[in-house]
């Protein structure tokens, strides 16, 4: 498993990876398409730059979570909505 935060993601590349983590409707596969981190890269980068309890309450809202992981929900929920 590939946990390794890319050395060139940007700050404002970091930001947004976690604007998109804590949304629930952005699936972990999304975040990869648009970033190339993993799932695992994600958790640790989540993990370095949260505080403990907020990296706690994101890992507890996504842990089992159907709407982070594309293979379980809807493929069209990566269109706009002006798309459909």
């Amino acid at each position: 498993m590939d946990c390794v935060v890319p050395d060139q993601i940007t700050s404002r590349d970091i930001d947004r990876v976690i604007e998109m983590a804590w949304e629930d409707r952005t699936t972990f596969e999304a975040i990869e398409f648009q970033f190339g981190l993993s799932e695992a890269a994600v958790i640790a980068l989540m993990r370095s730059e949260l505080k403990s309890g907020s990296f706690r309450a994101w890992r507890k809202r996504v842990s089992g979570r159907r709407t982070k992981h594309g293979s379980i929900s809807p493929s069209d929920r990566f269109r706009a909505a002006c798309h459909k």
